[in-house]
């Protein structure tokens, strides 16, 4: 393929090589109408007509092949371009797919911590139903106050630790919910400016 400054310098070649010819042609005319005789003037006339068809031809062919190193120059980005969309295309198909399973994976683990913060709930009820229980009973046997006492201590911690256990799950499911959100916008983006 031609390069850039081979095709201007042929470009420029051709067309000082039609100047030259039609200045040649205009010479010989001039020249002929000098001498003042039929003969020379129809033949410079002659001449003159077969150089501009010449020069003509040349200019010619100096735009055909300029029309056509644009097309092919039009073809490779063309090319070029598809070959791009085409990259960005599966980039994109790789990226969803990445986050759909993200996504999924979150959801379950979310759905995983419900299931735990419902058990830590349920355990929270029963301790607090227990603890209930315990200072009704500690209230009945004061004779026994001293081991109900310890036993009393021993429910509020469990009950304590229950709560704190409930919190902390309570904050992660917040947590993850919070990230799933995030993902799904960071999902849904990129599809919006594509749109």
């Amino acid at each position: 393929m031609a390069t850039p400054a081979y095709r201007r310098r042929q470009r420029s070649t051709r067309l000082t090589v039609a100047v030259a010819l039609l200045a040649v042609s205009v010479l010989l005319v001039a020249a002929a109408i000098a001498s003042g005789s039929f003969v020379p003037v129809a033949a410079a006339a002659v001449v003159g007509v077969v150089l501009g068809a010449a020069a003509t031809k040349i200019t010619h062919s100096e735009l055909a092949q300029s029309r056509i190193d644009a097309a092919a120059d039009r073809a490779r980005q063309a090319q070029d371009y598809a070959r791009i969309t085409a990259e960005r295309a599966e980039e994109n198909a790789a990226f969803a797919a990445s986050m759909t399973e993200q996504i999924n994976n979150r959801q379950r683990l979310i759905g995983e911590l419900e299931e735990h913060l419902a058990g830590a709930q349920l355990k929270v009820a029963e301790t607090t139903l227990r603890l209930g229980q315990e200072a009704r009973r500690a209230d009945q046997a004061e004779a026994r106050q001293a081991s109900d006492a310890a036993r009393l201590d021993e429910a509020e911690q469990r009950a304590a630790e229950a709560i704190v256990l409930a919190a902390e799950l309570e904050q992660e499911l917040t947590d993850l919910k919070a990230e799933l959100h995030a993902w799904q916008d960071a999902t849904t983006a990129p599809k919006r400016a594509s749109a």
